[in-house]
């Protein structure tokens, strides 16, 4: 073989690798999506909920809308960022002197950390390993009427995804 179709053999074969790598990374991610579901709580007229997501990914994720019922905008969308040995607080007002204790942040301003999953944080209150330092993420909702599930969208690594919690 001459030196030129070696080079090419190589480029191609480099070329194909790229191409696989990508796709299996892709797959990868569709079939485990980063965003992990954990607590679901809400008030008794269920109009107000949490519920409590984390990154299980290698990268930040950013939350881009949050919706409820049938894809219905809600009153109000906070993300609670938290820690484990706090917990979350399910309200309708932000603003009261019981909620400041709570740190509600915009949506668009939260990028969920990675090593975050409500799984991995209750197996640390479990052995009494959590600390104020980890960091636990709530999403809480408002609505005019019962809330039946809430769905969120959210990009990973510039992939959109989709993640429904379910109530009832």
């Amino acid at each position: 073989m001459e030196e030129k179709d070696l080079v090419r053999k190589n480029f191609l074969i480099l070329v194909l690798s790229i191409i696989i790598a990508v796709c299996g990374l892709y797959a990868y991610l569709i079939f485990n999506p980063p965003l992990e579901v954990g607590t679901l709580a809400s008030t008794k007229n269920e109009k107000s909920v949490v519920v409590g997501v984390g990154n299980t990914g290698l990268r930040g994720l950013e939350i881009v809308s949050v919706t409820v019922n049938n894809n219905e905008e809600p009153l109000q969308t906070k993300v609670q960022v938290s820690n484990p040995l706090q917990g979350f607080i399910i309200t309708d007002d932000y603003y009261s002197e019981e909620s400041t204790k709570y740190r509600f942040t915009e949506i668009e301003q939260v990028n969920i950390k990675t090593g975050t999953s409500p799984s991995s944080n209750f197996q640390n209150l479990d052995k009494d390993a959590a600390s104020e330092n980890d960091e636990a993420y709530g999403i809480s909702v408002t609505f005019s009427e019962p809330i039946n599930e809430v769905q969120i969208k959210y990009k990973y690594l510039g992939i959109s995804f989709d993640s429904i919690a379910v109530f009832n």
